[in-house]
């Protein structure tokens, strides 16, 4: 009889092939393993791309006072305390090397008039940090790792949606995915398995998220007996496109704040003169972001429930060379010339700093054998995240979660399949193949509705126990969901695997809120507006027979000497 999957045997298995799966498996190809990286949408085509404004490095090239301890202390302080501080090291240290490595594979940087890696300023770093290619560097990356990976012969599935990891003896082993344009099942047998599937910004309404970012890696993780951490801190990005409505929420990078672009209201006023007399425009994505809210909560907003971004006085030279994607996203999607016209901007839900729960030095997660790297793992921007260290963080975690996943690897066993699961979590699969189910897109839409009125910008406890509310009435009408068709090319059945992971993620994220009567970074209760000492603490989720438990753990604190690199009103 034949079998109803294919298996595919391999060292260590990479679920996402963005920035940071793409390096995890670059590192374990040239440790000399067999790698094997599987995608849910096609190669080349991750959330990575949308990374624009450039990575966060201390090169020193502009401004030559700066150094790895002064961007630890930007990350420290950015992450309002709470971020792992060995994560933030590491981060601050070898981000340099990871920007010199892209050059060596051909990404081509902007450059000062001698030569050097061009930097520029963004918001909350004390100096010119962000190595850039004009406005879109995360696609540079992208393209120069995605060459890597073809070059090193990298095996990779592209459009296979990862249902499953596989635990066996308490050890991850392996996943279980469907070849979404062939509908053929498949079992990824593997010594170790590295998530790297990006974040969860889809649970929201408004979000400058591609559509891949669902939560898979979180449902995943979680399902099979993972920790997740902080899943509270999302980050509202302060410029999001506000019109047309169907590019509503696409992001306005950071750069454009960074290369001079000044926000003002309705009136015509400069507000952030008066919310952050010094920084301005280029503080904490937070505080940009909650001025944005209160500016169109107050009515100063613009007609299509805005501010204005505007970059005019810089003529249209300057912004065609430094702000390309931005001319042609406003040229293209609303007819606005941003060389003559302001932009209009509002916050939009754009990252999430919670996530898998990893050691610092080999994203190893809680669970044997799981690794994870990128904004699917938490750790390393605490409350809220620089900008530019999205794409810091995929490549120093990416490889270095693609060392640790090799190491492990070398001293694991073989494990086979386990037949009985993977043909149970088929049956799972196509249980959702029925006449009479429940569109899934509309407990979506009820899901993405409930996440951006109740768990928004800013929160209260009322609120959010809407939020829990209707979440737990979607949860008892999952199992209600379904789809007509086959397995295969069949959007309805994908919606009702992703609403699984979506319900995981959106609950850990407001149960958490709940529980966190404090502001911090992003953050933000209305019932409880001040920041407080006893809430230095981390809260951990993880699944047990009674559902999603807590558990609320001390930051771990950093050594004497790092304290001085930070400012010190916490420690």
């Amino acid at each position: 009889m034949e079998e109803s999957f294919k298996v595919v045997k391999t060292d260590v298995l990479v679920i996402g092939a963005g920035g940071a799966g793409m390096r995890a498996s670059i590192a374990v190809k040239d440790a000399g393993l067999d790698v094997v990286m599987v995608s849910k949408s096609l190669l080349g085509k991750a959330h990575t791309v949308m990374a624009e404004g450039g990575i966060a490095a201390a090169l020193g090239n502009v401004d030559p006072q700066d150094n790895w301890t002064v961007h630890y202390g930007d990350i420290i302080e950015e992450g309002v305390y709470i971020s792992n501080w060995k994560m933030a090291e590491i981060c601050a240290k070898e981000a340099p090397d990871r920007v010199f490595e892209l050059e060596d594979y051909g990404a081509l940087f902007d450059r000062t008039p001698d030569g050097r890696i061009l930097q520029r300023a963004f918001g909350a770093h004390t100096y010119r940090r962000l190595c850039h290619v004009g406005d879109r560097t995360g696609l540079e990356i992208i393209k120069t790792l995605e060459d890597q990976v073809l070059h090193r012969d990298i095996k990779f599935f592209d459009e296979m949606y990862i249902t499953k990891v596989v635990v066996k003896d308490g050890k991850a082993c392996g996943a279980i995915g469907i070849k979404m344009n062939t509908g053929e099942f498949h079992y990824f047998e593997a010594k170790s398995v590295i998530i790297a599937t990006g974040g969860c910004g889809r649970v929201y309404k408004v979000t400058s998220n591609s559509w891949e970012s669902t939560g898979d890696g979180l449902g995943l993780a979680y399902e099979a007996g993972a920790v997740l951490k902080d899943m509270e801190m999302i980050q509202f990005h302060p410029t999001g496109m506000v019109y047309p409505p169907g590019v509503k929420g696409l992001l306005i990078t950071e750069a454009v704040r960074g290369e001079g672009g000044i926000l003002l209201n309705s009136k015509g006023e400069r507000y952030m003169l008066r919310y952050s007399p010094q920084k301005k425009e280029l503080d904490a994505r937070d505080v940009v972001a909650r001025a944005n809210y209160k500016e169109i909560q107050e009515g100063r907003g613009t007609e299509h429930g805005g501010v204005y971004l505007d970059i005019t006085s810089k003529g249209a030279d300057y912004i065609k060379h430094k702000l390309p994607a931005m001319y042609m996203q406003f040229m293209e999607f609303a007819g606005v010339d941003i060389t003559k016209e302001k932009m209009e901007v509002a916050p939009t839900v754009h990252y999430q700093m919670g996530g898998i729960r990893v050691d610092a030095e080999t994203g190893h997660s809680s669970l044997e054998g799981l690794f994870a790297a990128g904004e699917v793992a938490s750790g390393l921007h605490g409350a809220n995240r620089l900008g530019g260290n999205s794409l810091a963080d995929i490549l120093v975690f990416g490889r270095r979660a693609g060392e640790g996943a090799v190491a492990y690897a070398k001293k694991a066993n073989e494990t086979g399949a386990d037949k009985k699961a993977i043909e149970s979590e088929i049956a799972r699969i196509r249980s959702f193949l029925k006449k009479d189910g429940k569109n899934p897109y509309e407990f979506i839409d009820r899901l993405t509705s409930a996440m951006s009125d109740h768990v928004g910008i800013v929160r209260t406890r009322e609120e959010l126990e809407k939020a829990i509310t209707i979440i737990e009435q979607l949860k008892q009408e999952y199992r209600e969901v379904g789809t007509l068709g086959s397995v295969r090319y069949n959007h309805g059945l994908l919606g009702c695997l992703e609403l699984g992971n979506m319900l995981i993620a959106a609950e850990a994220i407001t149960r958490a809120a709940i529980m966190r009567e404090e502001s911090r970074g992003a953050h933000a209760r209305i019932d409880f507006p001040k920041k407080d000492k006893n809430w230095l603490k981390n809260i951990e989720i993880s699944k047990s027979d009674k559902g999603m438990t807590f558990n609320v753990v001390p930051v771990q604190e950093m050594p004497a000497e790092y304290k001085k690199y930070a400012k010190p009103e916490e420690y």
